[in-house]
Formats: structure tokens, C-alpha cells, sequence
């Protein structure tokens, strides 16, 4: 019996030993980040993490991906074009506006690229999401075609999703008026929007489908749409709804730029004005070199 006792006192100093500070270095499960910086991690950490305290990832990392969506890793020069294209369209576009405090304090902390798009269930097709003001994902990234850019693609799928996104930011900082929720508050779709189409949408007093789910994304869908399109293609948009659906828009927009002016000292228009000027910009842009 003490022979035992003795192996088993043992064979815990033993355990004791192994498990020392001195070796948990050589022997511990966890993995060390031993990703080697190249160039365009650099010039991210220059021109995002730096200036605007934002970390931008572009590898492909199962804990930043929603796994419920097949998705891809994002082409390297793609990311890089969006990443130049993002900064200069968006970022400076607030900067240009407010000033470089603005947008280092309210912007997102993470910004992550996917390559492939997401489809939700129902068939419809994810552009980005936001996760609580600090993250936002963009998707299908692989699609920018470099030796052909159409900024329609870009706005669609990059930009709009930005300007919607940092809304949200901005209203859940924020509030805005309650009578805001009150202008269509009968014609509120929820999940039966992906069955509203275009016109229709515009007829109950929606700007896009998507914006007749509920009011903050009805709210948010006026600022994106606003500001990623031309004067003539909001007028155009708004006079092509039914009477009924252009005066609830216009009510709505009111608001909207009410809100943004008296809370946050963003004039809408300026806002636009700089973002169309900086659209017609983007298709002279080096967007391959690392300057």
C-alpha cells in the first residue's frame, strides 16, 4: 500500500513539473498568430487602423463568418481595390464633412470581406450586416470586376451597404423621432418585404423594398439611397410612385434630414453632393497600387 501511495505522490510531482510556466510556451494547445505581415496589411494598419482605429480583415476566418452561409475567402486584389475604394468613398466622404473625429468615433471597429455572396432562406440575398455598431461584414467581394468597374455594382453592393449600415450607427447612438415610425405604420411588411417589389414598394411610401420590413430599416434605406444616387435619380425614383406614396417619402425624408442636421450636424445634400463627386472619381483611381 505505501508503494502505491508513493508511485501516486510521484507521479504528481511528475505532473506538476511538466505542466511548469517555464514550458507552457513550447507545449501550449493554443495557436499563436504567426501571420507575417505583407504589404497591404501594412498599408491597412497606415491607412485604417492608424487614422480611424478600425481593423480591416480580409483572410478568411470561421469566427468572423456567420456559418449558416456557403461562403468564400476574398480574392487578395479584390480587397484590396475595396479596401482603397471604401476609405476614399465612404470614410473621407464623412471626413470631408466633419472632420477626422467624427468618423474615428462613431465608425464600425472591424470591417471584414467575404468573397462569395450569403442567401438567406427565403432566397433573398444578405449585402451586409452590422453587428452592434462595432462590425460590418461586406459580401461578394470576388464579383468587382478590376478592368471594368461599374460603380451601379459598386453602390449596390458595397457603398449603399455602408451609408445603410453607419445609419444604423448613427440612430441607435442616437434616437430619432417617434412620428417617424408613424408615417407608414400600417404598411409595414415585416418578412413578407422579399414579396413587395419595386414599384409597389414605391406606391405604399417605400424607397426600396427591403425598406418596407420595419422603420429603422425604412430610415436607414432613405439616407443610403439618398446619398449613392444623383439628385435627377431620387427625383425620378420619388415621381414615379403613386401620389399617396410620393407624399409619405417626402414626409419622410423631411425627417430623416431634420434628424441628421439637429443631431449629428450632417447636412444631407453636402453629405450627397460630396459622395456623387467622389463616385465620379473612383473610375481614376489607381486601385491595384499600395501608395
Amino acid at each position: 500500500m505505501k508503494n502505491i501511495k508513493w508511485l501516486f505522490i510521484a507521479l504528481a510531482a511528475v505532473g506538476l513539473w511538466a505542466c511548469s510556466e517555464d514550458d507552457l510556451d513550447s507545449t501550449s494547445i493554443f495557436e499563436k498568430d504567426t501571420t507575417v505581415k505583407n504589404d497591404f496589411d501594412k498599408w491597412l494598419q497606415k491607412n485604417y487602423t492608424e487614422p480611424y482605429n478600425i481593423e480591416f480583415k480580409y483572410r478568411f476566418e470561421d469566427k468572423e463568418s456567420n456559418t449558416q452561409y456557403n461562403l468564400a475567402p476574398a480574392d487578395y486584389d479584390k480587397s484590396v481595390a475595396l479596401a482603397k475604394m471604401t476609405k476614399f468613398l465612404w470614410l473621407e466622404s464623412y471626413e470631408e464633412l466633419l472632420g477626422p473625429e467624427f468618423i474615428r468615433t462613431y465608425c464600425p471597429r472591424l470591417m471584414h470581406l467575404v468573397g462569395s455572396p450569403a442567401y438567406n432562406s427565403q432566397g433573398s440575398i444578405v449585402l451586409g450586416t452590422a453587428e452592434g455598431g462595432l462590425k460590418i461584414t461586406l459580401y461578394n467581394v470576388n464579383a468587382i470586376d478590376l478592368e471594368d468597374v461599374d460603380i451601379d455594382m459598386l453602390n449596390y453592393w458595397y457603398f449603399k451597404t455602408m451609408h445603410h449600415e453607419f445609419a444604423h450607427i448613427l440612430h441607435q447612438t442616437k434616437n430619432y423621432s417617434t412620428d417617424f415610425n408613424l408615417i407608414s405604420a400600417s404598411n409595414y411588411q415585416s418578412s413578407s418585404w422579399v414579396n413587395v417589389d419595386d414599384q409597389e414598394a414605391l406606391d405604399m411610401g417605400f424607397v426600396s423594398p427591403y425598406a418596407s420590413s420595419e422603420t429603422q430599416e425604412d430610415f436607414v434605406e432613405i439616407i443610403a439611397i439618398y446619398v449613392t444616387n444623383t439628385p435627377e435619380y431620387w427625383d425620378a425614383l420619388v415621381g414615379s410612385a403613386s401620389a399617396t406614396g410620393r407624399a409619405l417619402i417626402n414626409q419622410k425624408l423631411e425627417l430623416v434630414k431634420d434628424y441628421l442636421k439637429t443631431s449629428w450636424g450632417i447636412d444631407l445634400d453636402a453629405l450627397r453632393d460630396i459622395v456623387q463627386r467622389r463616385s465620379g472619381e473612383i473610375l481614376s483611381m489607381d486601385l491595384s497600387t499600395l501608395n
